[in-house]
């Protein structure tokens, strides 16, 4: 698959963290995109993005959703897990220039009205005090020392009276 766009990179990751169980719809895929990059690409980005995947034969639409292909689980399964976020889709990017199609693949037909009503529904679902499952855990920002748990140093060695 050459030319390897970013937000292609970012949506295949997005669509295997939204589609798990079964085939994420496009508002999860959506949400799974802002918690990767803390922003969502534009409407005709991510329009022209799904067409590319789905004619790569990396992406399909089942049940109303969308899910990744055999191929595209590979891909993403041998990502490194213990890697941050920009080192995991360098890692996929790489992987995806690698990649060569294989046959003819349907498209995924979507219009930029239905991204733009899936980012709105992102950012409203986003304001209400609901609990997001998709949140990222707070990391702390130093370490946190308790008292009692400090190293102690070893006690001297004793020197032997002749």
């Amino acid at each position: 698959m050459h030319p390897v766009h970013d937000v292609d990179v970012l949506l295949l990751l997005a669509t295997s963290l939204a589609a798990k169980r079964r085939p994420a719809e496009l508002l999860e895929v959506v949400a799974a995109a802002a918690l990767l990059n803390n922003n969502i690409p534009g409407e005709q980005k991510v329009v022209e993005a799904f067409e590319r995947l789905a004619k790569s034969g990396l992406l399909v639409e089942a049940d109303g959703g969308y899910l990744l292909t055999a191929a595209a689980q590979t891909m993403v399964t041998g990502l490194p897990r213990k890697a941050e976020t920009p080192e995991r889709l360098f890692a996929l990017k790489d992987n995806l220039s690698l990649y060569n199609i294989k046959g003819e693949h349907a498209a995924v037909v979507l219009t930029a009205e239905q991204v733009t009503a899936a980012i709105l529904a992102h950012r409203a679902a986003a304001k209400t005090t609901a609990k997001n499952l998709l949140v990222p855990k707070p990391k702390p920002e130093a370490e946190v020392h308790k008292p009692g748990q400090r190293q102690r140093k070893p006690m001297p060695a004793r020197k032997r009276k002749v």
